[in-house]
Order: C-alpha cells, then sequence, then structure tokens
C-alpha cells in the first residue's frame, strides 16, 4: 500500500524520501494523499463538462485540452454530460458552490476509473487543471498515465506576481505570452507589466504619438555592466519598440484566459526620460534637450509637478485604463532624484504655495494627486516603497523592494503590501559563481536563497499581518537584451517564488522542492524554455586543520547528484575521484568538479583555486573597520579564496576609509613575499588606493623592513584586478600590516566628480 498524506503544516521529509514519488507539483498542495493505482488518458477519454454550464468552465476545459495535445499529442474532446459519458472512465469538471475554498481553491480526485475537478469558481477549476498537466508525464504520447491522488488545494496569498521590465529592452508581444504562460502553469496570478522607463516608453498612447515616435528609440546601448569601462562605452546599435493598443488587447486577453490580472506600470515622476525626451515642456528645463537615455541607472531629469505635466498624465492614465481592466495601476514613485526640483524656481515656488517641507513632501503630493485621479476612475495604485516618503498616499499599496522595511511601516500603517525585497526576489541577480555566469546587474541570489524567504514579516502583530497580500519577483532587464536571457535569469527561481507564494505558512523543505523541481524540469524542457542549472551547482567552503592544510567541503543542492574531481588541472569526467569528504590540500592546489546522475552529466561545474600560504586561516585586527557587512566574521582577507572576477564582490572586502590591518601568523617565521589584489571600477567609484604600505614586525611595534608604493594603473579603461607584491627575501616576521590610503575623490569629468572613492582587496598572501 503506498498513501501519503502530507500537509503544509507538516515536513515534508516523508515525501522526499519516496524513492518512485510521481507527485512532482510545484507549488505543492495544502492538503495531498497518494493513492494506489492510476488513471489512463486515451484517445477515448472526454473533458466532461455539465450541458449548461458557465462559459468560462468551457473555456478552462478546452484550455486543458489544448495543452495536453501541445504536450501529450493527445486531441481530447470537450464534451458536455450524457447518460452514455456520465459513469465514464472521463475527466469531470464540475462548479461545487458548497465547496469553502476561496475564488482560486479546488478539489482534485484522481481514481482509476476517473477524475474529478471541484471548485466554486472557473479560476478554482483552472488551476486544478494546472495541477493535472503536471501529474502528466512531459512528452509522452498516448496512452498517458494519470497517477491516482486525492488533492484539496488553496493559496496563501491572494497576489502572487513576477514584474517583466519591457523599458530597457523591449519583449516581443510572443514571449510576454509565453511569460504569462508559465506564470500560470505555476499558479501565479498578476503580471507585473514595466512599460515606461528612461531607457524607452513602451506603450501607444494615441492622444500622445511622440511617446513612441521618439521615446520608444534609443540610440544606443552601454557595452558590457554599467561600471565595466570607464569612460563607458557604447555599442551605437538603436533599441526600441512598443506595443500597439490592439496588442496589449490581445495580450490581455491572453492573460485573462488564463486568470492573470496584468497591472501596467507607467513610472512617475522619475524614470521618465523618454517621456521627456517626446515632450520636453514636461521636464523643469526644456530647452536642456532631453534625449532618450542611453546609459543604465537613474537619470536625474525628472517630471516637473506642472500642470502641463499633470494634464499629460491624467491622458495617458486614461488610455491606460481603457486597456487594462484590474483594480490596480502601478506608479513607480522610486529612484526620483530631487537635484531637477531644487533648482526649478517653479517647484520651489509650489513647496511654498503648499506649505510642503521639502522635496520629499512635494513628491507626496505628485502621488497624492494621481492617486486621486485614478481613485476617480474606480483604481487604486501600487507605488516602490518610496511613495512613503514624505507621507503616504492614503489608499495607496506598497510595493517593498528596498528590504523588508517599507513593506513593515506601511502595514503598521494599515496600508496593503506586497512583499519584493530585492535581496530574495530580484531575479536579475546572479545566481551562481559570477565569474561563469552571463553579465548581470551584480547580486547574488541562488535557488535556495529565494525558497528560503518567508513574505509575512515576524515584526508585524497578527492585526498588521492581514495587510500583507503576497510577494512578488522582479525582472529587470539592463543585461537581459533577449527572451532568451530572460528565461535563464527568471527560472526556476520564479518557480520557487511561484511555491512560496501558494503554500501555507509552515515549514518549507527546500530538499524536498529541490527534487520535485528535478523532475519538473523536463515539463520545461518540452516547452522549450531556457532555464539556468544553477540547481545542479557545485559551491566550496574550507577550513583549515592542525597541521595547517586546507580542508575543502564540496556542497551542492541536488541530493541525487554525485560529484567527481581532480586536482591536477584537468577536466573531470565520472572516472576521476568521487567526492565522498573533505580535500586535504597540503599546497596551492585547483579543483575542478562536476556533477552527474546516472552516468550523465547534470551541468554542475566547480573551478575554484584555494590559495595555502603562511598567512591562512590566521587571526587579524583592524585599526580602522572596513564598510559595514563587508568581512562580518573577520575572515575573509585570510580565507584562502583569491577574488577571481570584479564581477564577485562576495570575494572583495571594501573600505570607504583608509585600510590598517594586521595579520597575526602566531610565530615568528620566515616571510619572503606578502601580495594582495585590488579592485579598479571607476565607474562604481572604486579606485586603487593611492599607496599601499606592506610591513612585518617580530613583536608587533617595531616594524622596521617597510615598503611603500603607490598603485599604478591607467585611469581610462575596463575594470581590472591590480596586484600589489612586497619581496622580503630572507624577513622573519610574527606579524604582517597592511596600510592602504584611500585614493580620495573623483576627478573632474567622472559622473560623480567631487564625491569620496572607495576601494577593495582580497586576500592578504604571506610566503
Amino acid at each position: 500500500m503506498k498513501h501519503l498524506l502530507i500537509c503544509l503544516l507538516l515536513s515534508y521529509t516523508a515525501f522526499a524520501q519516496t524513492p518512485d514519488n510521481q507527485y512532482n507539483l510545484i507549488p505543492f498542495p495544502a492538503r495531498f494523499s497518494g493513492q494506489n493505482g492510476q488513471f489512463t488518458i486515451s484517445s477515448n477519454t472526454r473533458v466532461v463538462i455539465a450541458p449548461a454550464t458557465d462559459a468560462s468552465v468551457k473555456s478552462v476545459a478546452q484550455l486543458f485540452a489544448s495543452q495536453v495535445k501541445t504536450a501529450n499529442g493527445l486531441a481530447l474532446t470537450v464534451a458536455p454530460t450524457s447518460p452514455a459519458l456520465a459513469k465514464g472512465s472521463h475527466i469531470f469538471f464540475t462548479l461545487n458552490k458548497k465547496l469553502v475554498l476561496g475564488d482560486e481553491g479546488y478539489k482534485l480526485t484522481v481514481t482509476p476509473g476517473k477524475v474529478l475537478v471541484e471548485a466554486a469558481t472557473p479560476k478554482g477549476l483552472f488551476y486544478a487543471a494546472q495541477t493535472m498537466r503536471q501529474l502528466l508525464p512531459a512528452g509522452q504520447a498516448a496512452p498517458v498515465i494519470m497517477p491516482a491522488c486525492a488533492i484539496t488545494d488553496k493559496p496563501r496569498f491572494g497576489y502572487r506576481g513576477l514584474m517583466l521590465d519591457a523599458g530597457r529592452y523591449f519583449m516581443p508581444v510572443p514571449f510576454v505570452k509565453k511569460f504569462i504562460d508559465l506564470m500560470a502553469m505555476h499558479k501565479q496570478n498578476t503580471f507585473h507589466w514595466h512599460l515606461t522607463e528612461d531607457q524607452g516608453w513602451r506603450i501607444e498612447i494615441k492622444k500622445y504619438p511622440k511617446l513612441t515616435q521618439i521615446g520608444s528609440k534609443r540610440a544606443e546601448s552601454i557595452v558590457g555592466q554599467y561600471s565595466q569601462n570607464y569612460p563607458q562605452q557604447f555599442d551605437g546599435k538603436p533599441s526600441g519598440g512598443f506595443y500597439t493598443q490592439e496588442e496589449i488587447k490581445d495580450v490581455v486577453r491572453y492573460a485573462q484566459s488564463r486568470f492573470v490580472t496584468i497591472v501596467p506600470e507607467i513610472e512617475m515622476p522619475g524614470h521618465a526620460q523618454a517621456a521627456l525626451a517626446a515632450y520636453p515642456e514636461l521636464g523643469c528645463d526644456p530647452a536642456k534637450g532631453y534625449q532618450v537615455y542611453t546609459k543604465w541607472g537613474v537619470s536625474e531629469d525628472v517630471y516637473c509637478p506642472s500642470e502641463k505635466t499633470f494634464t499629460f498624465l491624467q491622458d495617458v492614465l486614461t488610455e491606460v485604463i481603457a486597456l487594462f481592466p484590474g483594480k490596480y495601476i502601478h506608479i513607480g514613485g522610486d529612484e526620483c532624484p530631487k537635484t531637477a526640483w531644487k533648482n526649478s524656481a517653479f517647484c520651489q515656488e509650489l513647496i511654498k504655495k503648499n506649505n510642503l517641507k521639502d522635496e520629499h513632501e512635494l513628491q507626496s503630493y505628485f502621488i497624492r494627486r494621481i492617486e486621486k485621479f485614478l481613485n476617480t476612475k474606480g483604481r487604486s495604485i501600487i507605488g516602490w516603497d518610496e511613495i512613503l516618503e514624505g507621507g503616504l498616499a492614503p489608499n495607496a499599496t506598497v510595493m517593498s523592494w528596498r528590504g523588508t522595511a517599507g513593506g513593515i511601516a506601511a502595514a503598521q500603517q494599515k496600508h496593503n503590501v506586497i512583499m519584493s525585497p530585492n535581496g530574495t526576489c530580484y531575479l536579475d541577480y546572479y545566481q551562481g559563481n559570477p565569474a561563469t555566469e552571463p553579465l548581470a546587474i551584480g547580486g547574488y541570489l541562488p535557488l535556495d536563497q529565494v525558497y528560503a524567504y518567508e513574505p509575512m514579516p515576524t515584526e508585524l502583530s497578527a492585526a498588521d499581518q492581514k495587510y500583507i497580500t503576497g510577494v512578488q519577483g522582479n525582472i529587470w532587464t539592463e543585461y537581459l537584451p533577449t527572451p532568451e536571457s530572460v528565461e535563464y535569469m527568471a527560472f526556476p527561481r520564479a518557480i520557487a517564488l511561484a511555491e512560496i507564494g501558494w503554500m501555507q505558512a509552515g515549514p518549507h523543505n527546500f530538499e524536498d522542492f529541490a527534487q520535485r523541481l528535478k523532475n519538473h524540469l523536463p515539463k520545461l524542457d518540452a516547452i522549450p524554455v531556457n532555464y539556468a542549472r544553477r540547481l545542479f551547482d557545485i559551491s566550496a567552503t574550507t577550513q583549515a586543520n592542525d597541521q595547517g592544510q586546507i580542508q575543502v567541503r564540496l556542497n551542492k543542492l541536488d541530493s541525487d547528484s554525485r560529484i567527481f574531481y581532480t586536482t591536477n588541472g584537468k577536466e573531470p569526467n565520472e572516472k576521476s575521484t568521487e567526492y565522498i569528504g573533505p580535500i586535504t590540500l597540503t599546497k596551492t592546489t585547483t579543483i575542478r568538479a562536476m556533477t552527474q546522475t546516472g552516468g550523465k552529466p547534470t551541468g554542475g561545474k566547480l573551478t575554484q583555486t584555494f590559495t595555502l600560504h603562511k598567512g591562512k586561516n590566521k587571526p587579524y585586527t583592524y585599526a580602522i573597520a572596513p564598510d559595514s557587512n563587508s568581512d562580518p566574521k573577520t575572515t575573509k582577507l585570510t580565507d584562502g579564496v583569491r577574488g577571481e572576477t570584479p564581477r564577485d564582490r562576495r570575494q572583495w572586502t571594501s573600505f570607504s576609509e583608509d585600510m590598517d590591518v594586521m595579520v597575526d601568523l602566531g610565530d615568528v617565521t620566515s616571510v619572503t613575499k606578502v601580495s594582495l589584489n585590488f579592485l579598479k571600477i571607476i565607474m562604481s567609484k572604486s579606485f586603487p588606493p593611492a599607496s599601499v604600505d606592506i610591513a612585518i614586525s617580530k613583536d608587533g611595534k617595531d616594524f622596521k623592513e617597510a615598503i611603500s608604493q603607490p598603485v599604478k594603473y591607467d585611469l581610462n579603461g575596463p575594470w581590472d584586478i591590480l596586484p600589489v607584491v612586497a619581496d622580503f627575501k630572507t624577513a622573519r616576521a610574527r606579524y604582517v600590516r597592511i596600510r592602504a590610503k584611500n585614493a580620495g575623490v573623483c576627478p573632474a569629468g567622472h559622473p560623480n566628480a567631487g564625491e569620496k572613492t572607495w576601494f577593495a582587496t582580497d586576500e592578504i598572501v604571506v610566503e
């Protein structure tokens, strides 16, 4: 007898340990029971609905039949109930108003004799259909087996979203529909469509044709990462595109058929340079000659809060409302520089006229006016958490992206909140080793960290927790120019967020999720989706033993795969040494590793050099503290891992002041050489230090054998890693001291001229 009963309030361990499970459901249901037997779908199977059923129920049934045909080649017929079908071996879709599972809940009963799908609404039937799709094997033709089970399910949060930024790079309509399909497949119900930006206006507004004639076209884009080259280099290639109103209506209908609500975002008062390029009179300095922004980041040019601007925005929003039937309009409200307003006589007079305290309250004035207008049209606003600044508009919903503090504050003020903190929900961050990943904006957000996120802040009282209405993942596209690149960054991390938003509160077992996800990936292959295979990644941690050796542990998320590795520089294969425990190193070594399951590589790879030197794992102290959280455990400067690339800030310790560090080697020993690297990322204000002083001492007081040298580099050019080496030949010492002097301020001509610089270093290598 194979019986499983899993409730989200309990642990999933038993499920994860079932070797032959067929129930790789994501999100996993609220209540689940595996049953004996299986239901067989053949060409004779019918999808049965009541004769006089709601038209939307018929649409759900027909969509399910078409999706099965696409995935499995089965041409299922949707038919009304008849005496001949009523007792047959078919799939029955039934509206059951007595079910108390909310609008999106459902019951699914699969037996060898039939499949019964029940829900109080067509939306619930749709989500049951998505569960059935996941129960079916990917790509298998008739007959198709659906394992027997009993499921009662409903979501935890009413808002389960993904945001796609079409402002930086235009995303074509077929891909937008595919994106919506993938959301619906994993029971996400809100598509946040980011349509306007400094770098491009993407929605047709008939009253203002220049928005698309001029604002949708960018002359060129930055080469590489924003900070990669100084001066910045551009590709010289125009980039553009926009959605016609007819295309938007088509996408809206498509989303509605999958019970996905679209929330359009029209940015204001910042992120508006594309609109200003089309209509410069909307800015604070019309004579400036605005152009669609060709850089990433945030433009200083924003809407001027004039009556002309408000008339323009109300006209735009009137057309937007006519296209999008949902309750919410997202108005941005984030990253609005105040420089233009501070320098504007009109804005300063407006501040005085309305008894506003400052430019922050002027932004609140701006948002309140827009919200009041939208409220008269029966709509509500969502804004990024900056709309809290200067006082929150009375009916606004806050999308908390700068961590969780904004969401907590908004909930305590009785405002609805959607949690979307960048540290756990920004899917444009690196998800694997930046040295081997496609170029990204920065950050580091692996799959297991996404899955570990709990959207409900513990700081909130039970009464305030009800204002947390959902969770959303965001895909910004500065470094994602194609649909394939978006898919790579979004999936499967978006699937982890989908489960977080749907599953009931309680313990979440990542090992179980990873097992189900691995078995779910063939369904993505069949679509196909260009997802990242970081589930199979290998990571390494080190510790020193009493003999001064390094012990390296190799870790992986996928519990089923095996790791094979080499230490001789050669690429590993299944004939290499299999990893079964810590690898002991007695000298500087490069470990190469790979994963495989069932004799086939799964895609996990690791190449990492571990530097064994006299300072490895030795304690050190700071006379001048590094930047906050840069080296929280005071271990990074002697952990044996050198900085591989400027992309990966995890391996670097940063300093906004000077650096003064002393390493204690424990005993007086020979010291022949001391070396370390510094970053050069000029566009990010990371300048190598003006000078570096490396000294050694036997007693920690008398530093006689010191070497001081400037760090030489070319200000122009790409980012770089610059070594500094002190050669002591035959000296003896116990203490090594490193002092580095900050370069000062950014020079004239730099975008941040006059602002303070910082620098970063990696491993202090003592030989």
